[in-house]
């Protein structure tokens, strides 16, 4: 399992509306190859922060299939406009689960 991390920053003055907007492109990614779930969590120190984790079987389910697929541009088409600045994506793959 993959987890797909995007640090995304938003003019927290809108937060309602994005987080708005993601819940609207959840089924996006629950009905996309590969993916096994999605969260959207808040900074506490910096409120512009967002960290978007979503779960794919492989970084290809991710990168190639859901990317280049139509859902890939209604995600962006609800959640882009808040963007102040292009995402910060990174993939991680978890190692150890200690507790």
């Amino acid at each position: 399992m993959i987890t797909e991390i995007a640090l995304i920053t938003i003019d927290p003055a809108k937060a309602a509306e994005f987080e708005a907007a993601v819940a609207l492109a959840a089924p996006v990614f629950k009905r996309a190859k590969g993916c096994h779930g999605m969260s959207l969590e808040r900074g506490i120190e910096d409120p512009s922060k967002y960290w978007l984790r979503v779960l794919w079987e492989s970084v290809d389910d991710h990168l190639v299939d859901f990317r280049q697929s139509d859902d890939f541009q209604v995600w962006r088409g609800h959640a882009g406009p808040f963007f102040v600045q292009p995402p910060e994506v990174q993939h991680s793959d978890t190692v150890a689960v200690h507790f």
